[in-house]
């Protein structure tokens, strides 16, 4: 499977580690300049970067969490590019708190903490994104939700909740922004081998989980990347507000 992105910019958040690297390895293989976003690891920000070879790349460290935070990301991003093709909302945060065993003070700060990084964050992305997309009447604003957000989350609710709102809003945004010649993608993965999943799938409950799919096993990163080229190419706009599955049948919906 070939890609060209010859000239275009995609902007990557979470694209450190996991999904986030290998689609900015990918779009940069492709042709792309790429700038990747990182809340606190920038060492792993810079390895990436210099494993993108040659083009216009960048990395940028944002608190997704804070509005003033990605005012600053565009208002940076705007000195140093003419464009923005391509927006990829992959960072989230999965912080664990069980409503049977957790306090109220930490309940109400998971779920501040886990919307404000998995759905205000991304909404606020969108915002500036679609102004600067709205400008050259083109782009693609692909989303990354959760199978979580129709089977259920029940150790992380706001998790699930979050991509549930993911879902909706990108469905919303389509509906304004084709016009401008603007689509909007949301890619649901079921549990991808990644550092954030990785204590589960290690523990005592990752066979079981690999069990869930046909496949016996869970996505691997590239394989999420490779839908996110897919539905970032020329041809595929039609597509937009579409939610489509990778969890290997793990789990299945109509």
């Amino acid at each position: 499977m070939t890609f060209d992105f010859t000239n275009k910019t995609v902007l990557i958040t979470g694209g450190s580690r996991g999904i986030g690297s290998l689609t900015a390895k990918l779009f940069a293989a492709s042709g792309a300049n790429v700038i990747i976003t990182y809340q606190a690891n920038k060492e792993a920000a810079e390895q990436v970067l210099a494993e993108l070879g040659p083009g216009n790349h960048r990395i940028y460290q944002l608190d997704l969490a804070d509005p003033t935070s990605i005012q600053q990301l565009f208002a940076w991003f705007q000195e140093h590019y003419d464009r923005l093709d391509i927006l990829v909302n992959n960072a989230a945060v999965h912080l664990p708190h069980k409503i049977l065993e957790t306090d109220f003070d930490q309940w109400q700060q998971r779920w501040e903490d886990t919307l404000n990084a998995n759905l205000i964050g991304p909404a606020n992305m969108c915002y500036f994104a679609s102004k600067l997309m709205v400008k050259q009447q083109a782009g693609k604003i692909i989303n990354i939700s959760s199978r979580g957000a129709f089977r259920g989350e029940p150790e992380n609710p706001a998790y699930g909740a979050s991509k549930a709102g993911i879902n909706a809003m990108s469905q919303s945004l389509a509906l304004v922004l084709a016009p401008h010649n603007i689509s909007v993608h949301i890619i649901a993965p079921g549990f991808v081998s990644t550092e954030m999943a990785a204590e589960k799938l290690n523990g005592a409950s990752g066979e079981a989980i690999k069990q869930q799919s046909p496949f016996e096993r869970v996505a691997k990163p590239e394989e999420v990347a490779r839908l996110v080229a897919v539905y970032a190419s020329e041809g595929l706009e039609f597509t937009t507000a579409g939610i489509v599955d990778i969890n290997g049948a793990s789990y299945l919906r109509s």
